[in-house]
């Protein structure tokens, strides 16, 4: 079999593996709704002002009707339009968090993997005091010195993350470096960065990548915490978090003000947690069902 049938044919039962878990299938159907949904926000919206700072105090509180599918707020804004921007939100919040975490967690693991030594004592200690941090715990510590906003959220929450990141690829360049390959390009004069670059990273992102699969659920659940401690976004921002953090204060009379945004954190979380755990069965042959 030549190396492309090989490929052909492992991609074929990767694919074979997704489709059979009806789970991950229901769970990709609504990660792809949902950032069909977020990009499609302004068209799809029926009132694209009320993400931002329209007002109509006229209107404020109405329950769910033909008008305002998901009523309205303390405000009259429509709330069936602020949920849709805040997927946008939320999406962003969770690439640029998890694009940072990996951005410093993966270069630390990496020479930490590969020089070995004194390197990879200092560096992992430095990753022990982060992790002796719960990430929330964490997150909330980094905001609250940082000051309130969605940006210091996705900073808060890239640093309180990136340990876990460093450990792992850490782990698979311990082992990767003992390869003949790799061994030949250092008995060959190549620097070491270069290796790292060429031969290292390139055999050591798969299990990191599914690692971030799964992690993107977790952080949209964190950045929507932050939000309702009051730590991330700030009204108007229609964010998840903070629409539910302003409308508990209306649970009792008002119940749709906290239930729609959320049930979409709720939809959005548990959609990328079987998405990640259909790509981690694929990967990993141990965690598949006889």
């Amino acid at each position: 079999m030549t190396e492309e049938a090989a490929r052909r044919a492992g991609l074929g039962y990767a694919w074979y593996l997704f489709r059979r878990n009806r789970l991950t299938l229901a769970g990709s159907a609504v990660v792809v709704l949902l950032v069909l949904v977020a990009l499609a926000a302004p068209w799809l919206a029926p009132y694209p002002g009320d993400a931002t700072a329209d007002v109509h105090p006229e209107r404020a509180l109405l329950p769910p009707s033909r008008e305002h599918l998901f009523g309205t707020d303390e405000l009259g804004r429509d709330l069936f339009t602020r949920v849709l921007f805040g997927s946008r939100i939320s999406l962003t919040v969770g690439v640029i968090a998890i694009g940072l975490a990996l951005l410093i967690g993966v270069p630390i693991g990496l020479a930490a993997g590969f020089f070995g030594g004194t390197v990879d004592e200092v560096l992992m200690r430095v990753c022990d005091v982060f992790m002796s941090f719960p990430p929330l715990l964490l997150s909330v510590a980094i905001c609250a010195m940082l000051g309130p906003s969605l940006t210091n959220v996705m900073i808060s929450i890239g640093v309180a993350w990136w340990p876990w990141y460093s450990r792992l690829i850490r782990s698979q360049a311990l082992s990767v470096r003992e390869r003949g390959f790799v061994e030949a390009a250092r008995a060959a004069g190549v620097k070491p960065w270069v290796v790292i670059w060429r031969h290292i990273l390139p055999n050591t992102m798969a299990p990191v990548v599914v690692q971030a699969s799964m992690d993107f659920g977790s952080v949209i659940l964190t950045a929507a915490s932050l939000g309702f401690l009051g730590m991330g976004a700030q009204p108007p921002t229609p964010e998840w978090g903070l629409l539910v953090s302003i409308g508990r204060t209306f649970f009792l009379d008002q119940w749709w003000y906290v239930t729609f945004p959320g049930l979409a954190i709720f939809m959005a979380v548990l959609a990328f947690n079987l998405v990640g755990d259909g790509i981690r069965e694929i990967s990993d042959p141990r965690t598949r069902e006889a």
